[in-house]
């Protein structure tokens, strides 16, 4: 990833239309990671975000793109740069760090993103869970958290088991309600694999992301039954209508207890706002405010060979034709290239040439 001041962002050529794109009617163009990583920092610092958070920013969004989470991968991206515009988020907050315990790391982000709060906590986090066994981080007052299971993910591939949730404002409702209470409030789990990448599962409390549902609305698409209803609380196909009203939940009413548990871990406990009281993500000048928590576990103490039965247990079940998260593609394949919509590209790119006028 550039560790530098980028002045010039090499793109790439446009290459021929996807069989998946053309379907869609799209172009799309694809990008080496590290033009891709690149763009994604020009485009911040453009945007007002400072170096430091431009790096957490440009990296999480390519791992994101990475591991198959596109929804908060570029697509998201845009709504970061339009909050460092609009001020939403505070481009050059420094995560202010605490321990109120031994075992326990606090972060304040002041109006920043949540990545940046991460990777200042990140090295004393593992160290704090390898001399205590488990070790928690928690954080307030910060942007919307991005791909979940870029935090877990992390702490897994140095052999920890992790354990996330976040928050965010209410965008979601749940069954037999009108108003949005919560928002999306995933939950992501990460552990060791001897031999193999983590195992990561990374899925949020309602039926789909909200930037799917407005990338429905942006082509004019019906959306599958139960992702959402309108403002009066009617269940609705309609994308246009959805956006005016609220996402549901996945599974009925577990899903929203899924979602209050989520609540209660990354608000309730962090001290961050709860989600009917945090400010828009994509509107206005205040910071939602949102809350993080993160526990990570140091597995060895309790099993020493812990990533090995892992390993042999996942084959076992896959063996029987059970589905084991992200064991699609290798992401550590540094040749791997990022694929974005011609347009999308095209937002991203107005942001960088901001700072380059």
């Amino acid at each position: 990833m550039a560790r530098q001041r980028q002045r010039g962002i090499k793109v790439a050529r446009l290459l021929p239309v996807t069989r998946d794109a053309a379907q869609r009617g799209e172009n799309m163009r694809r990008f080496d990671q590290k033009i891709a990583s690149e763009l994604a920092y020009a485009a911040c610092r453009g945007a007002g975000a400072g170096e430091a958070a431009a790096r957490s920013l440009a990296e999480a969004t390519i791992s994101a793109e990475l591991h198959g989470k596109s929804a908060v991968g570029f697509r998201h991206l845009v709504d970061y740069l339009a909050a460092f515009a609009a001020g939403r988020i505070v481009g050059g907050a420094e995560p202010e760090l605490s321990s109120p315990a031994a075992a326990i790391i606090r972060s304040d982000a002041r109006g920043g993103i949540a990545q940046l709060g991460f990777d200042r906590a990140f090295k004393d986090l593992r160290q704090r869970c390898a001399a205590y066994g488990v070790a928690i981080f928690a954080q307030v007052n910060s942007y919307t958290a991005g791909e979940l299971g870029w935090y877990v993910r992390r702490l897994a591939e140095g052999g920890l088991v992790a354990l996330a949730a976040t928050n965010g404002p209410a965008l979601m409702t749940v069954p037999g309600g009108v108003a949005p209470v919560y928002c999306t409030n995933p939950l992501a789990f990460a552990a060791p694999v001897e031999n193999g990448p983590p195992l990561v599962i990374d899925q949020a409390s309602s039926a789909t992301a909200f930037v799917n549902v407005r990338q429905s609305a942006e082509r004019g698409e019906r959306l599958p039954v139960g992702w959402a209803v309108d403002e009066n609380g009617v269940a609705t196909t309609d994308a246009h209508a959805a956006m005016k009203g609220a996402l549901l939940t996945f599974g009925g009413s577990r899903g929203a207890n899924i979602a209050l548990m989520v609540e209660v871990l990354a608000a309730g406990l962090t001290g961050a706002n709860w989600s009917l009281d945090a400010p828009s993500f994509n509107s206005g000048a205040d910071t939602p405010a949102a809350g993080l928590f993160v526990v990570a576990i140091a597995p060895k103490l309790l099993t020493p060979d812990f990533a090995e039965r892992l390993q042999s247990q996942l084959a076992r079940l896959a063996a029987m034709g059970v589905y084991i998260p992200g064991r699609e593609r290798n992401a550590r394949d540094r040749t791997l290239l990022v694929e974005l919509p011609t347009a999308l590209v095209e937002a991203v790119e107005a942001y960088r040439d901001r700072r380059q006028s």
